[in-house]
């Protein structure tokens, strides 16, 4: 008998059971991974969020789970947690900013007294508009009551603004989740500093306008009443309404649109609608594609509206396809923009700093992968978002090879010429297969592959192999001789990772982070 076969070898472990001598746990799958620590796991939640849960969680678990980490973090350190969740929504490093305003709020109700302090401070920085807001009000009101900190710091919210800024946010954003400014003003009772604010506020909480109403508003409530396309055409051009503020009956007239164009529409909004621009006949004059597309790809642009790069593949995979994800309504794209799209995904990151280094992107196309949205998207589950993911590295740098694995692994001919949606569309197709985190160092291994940096885009739920990716990877480094470093991009919020903490050669990263493509960079140069 060979005593060695009966007991768990610490250097070729099967996925099921745990590499003998660390800390692994059990994953959602049944294998074992290794946990990652309470910031790394808020870092992905503010970021890829819970929404739709995934293959092995549900979003009530997946949900319940983040929560506890947010609150770890605010009782081990709440003004490095208030800290983090302000950077992280600030900076427009996630594709939504409700996991944000969830965290802020938790820290405002469970903190101690400089947390909770901090994070009414940090309310202005994460809540911009008046929907964040009514989501933070949401949120706060289910953790704590309205003492006088809370009504303090919403009243603050209000007063800061000018009227001019404030009508905006009253007219364009006017209610959400049971919540509008009129119950927040009334809870909160913030004093006006003139006339105008004092007008706006008595609009607001009792709906009529007097003589020093902001003339957004003045325009809002004549657009009530307009009787032709003509009469909003001019109050737009006059006072930027927004679209917002227009009755429902004018948005499928031309010329409504165009001068909502006009009048400098937010990108955001822009990228939400380019399928109805496209459907009214906006883009049937060359200039207005030529205007659109130069706006869509304008980095300093892009970074000042803070547009994710999630918000352009979302657009680029519902305007491509022609049809709504939700619905009947149909349009003919544009060439023109749908390249403006694919453009506009990269420049959403900013340069990324090529390494010169050998790279092997590797893709879980597993079945978990296929399950959840990212970020809430519909249709974009995180195995086609890797790819998208991916590309980014595959067009800074000019050596690297692409892998899709599961249970067995097929090297992929994709380069950064080829359209994006192409792209995500290909690796939707492939088959789907157990998860083995093992086999891009596998294959390497066996292939005399030469890669300075392994990056494994996957939701880190490996049990299918018979050793551990740490340990392929520390059988490929003896191997080749090279100190192969290994990245992980956790394309999911749960609390597993095939990184291990304990190699300095080995790094979590999150998904869609906009900061990710150049923080790879960094640690692998």
């Amino acid at each position: 008998m060979s005593y060695l076969k009966n007991i768990l070898n610490k250097n070729a472990t099967p996925q099921s059971q745990p590499i003998p001598g660390t800390k692994q746990v059990l994953n959602s799958a049944g294998g074992y991974s290794f946990p990652v620590d309470c910031w790394t796991q808020l870092e992905r939640f503010l970021i890829l969020g819970s929404e739709g849960g995934s293959y092995y969680a549900s979003e009530q678990k997946l949900t319940i789970d983040n929560a506890q980490a947010v609150q770890a973090c605010v009782q081990a350190d709440g003004l490095r947690a208030v800290k983090t969740i302000a950077r992280v929504s600030d900076s427009g490093r996630a594709p939504k900013n409700d996991p944000a305003i969830f965290a802020l709020a938790i820290a405002a109700a469970e903190g101690d007294d400089k947390t909770r302090a901090a994070a009414l401070a940090a309310l202005p920085t994460v809540c911009r508009t008046g929907t964040h807001l009514f989501h933070f009000a949401q949120f706060v009101d289910g953790m704590r009551g309205w003492g006088r900190g809370l009504r303090n710091a919403v009243g603050a919210w209000y007063a800061q603004k000018d009227a001019d800024a404030l009508a905006y946010q009253a007219v364009k954003y006017q209610q959400r989740d049971g919540w509008s400014h009129r119950d927040l003003l009334r809870l909160s009772h913030p004093k006006p500093e003139n006339e105008q604010k004092k007008a706006l506020y008595h609009w607001i909480t009792q709906g009529s306008a007097g003589e020093n109403i902001p003339a957004l508003v003045a325009a809002f409530e004549q657009a009530k009443r307009a009787e032709t396309a003509a009469e909003l055409v001019g109050l737009i051009r006059d006072t930027n309404l927004p679209r917002e503020a227009i009755p429902t009956p004018f948005l499928t007239e031309k010329s409504v649109w165009e001068a909502l164009l006009a009048s400098g529409m937010p990108l955001t909004a822009l990228l939400r609608n380019l399928a109805t621009l496209t459907r009214v006949g906006i883009f049937e004059d060359s200039e207005q594609v030529k205007a659109v597309s130069e706006r869509l790809t304008n980095p300093d642009s892009l970074k000042k509206a803070r547009v994710h790069p999630i918000a352009v593949l979302a657009a680029l995979k519902t305007y491509g396809s022609g049809k709504g994800v939700r619905g009947s309504s149909t349009w003919k794209p544009v060439g023109k923009l749908v390249d403006a799209l694919d453009a506009a995904f990269y420049a959403s990151f900013g340069n990324v700093e090529a390494t010169k280094r050998r790279w092997v992107l590797a893709l879980d196309v597993s079945g978990s992968m296929s399950f959840g949205d990212i970020a809430g998207i519909p249709g974009l589950t995180p195995r086609d978002a890797s790819a998208a993911m991916a590309l980014i590295t595959a067009a800074t740098e000019d050596n690297y090879r692409m892998v899709a694995f599961q249970d067995k692994l097929t090297e992929l001919r994709i380069t950064p010429r080829q359209r994006l949606d192409d792209v995500v569309r290909g690796i939707s197709n492939l088959p789907f297969g157990s998860t083995d985190c093992a086999q891009p160092m596998l294959w390497a291994k066996e292939n005399q592959v030469k890669a300075d940096a392994f990056v494994v885009y996957t939701d880190s739920e490996t049990w299918h192999g018979k050793v551990h990716p740490v340990q392929a990877l520390r059988d490929y480094r003896q191997a080749m001789g090279i100190p192969a470093k290994l990245i992980v991009v956790g394309m999911v919020s749960n609390r597993f990772s095939i990184a291990d903490p304990s190699d300095g050669g080995c790094l979590d990263v999150v998904g869609f982070d906009t900061a990710t493509p150049q923080l790879l960079s960094d640690f692998v140069r």
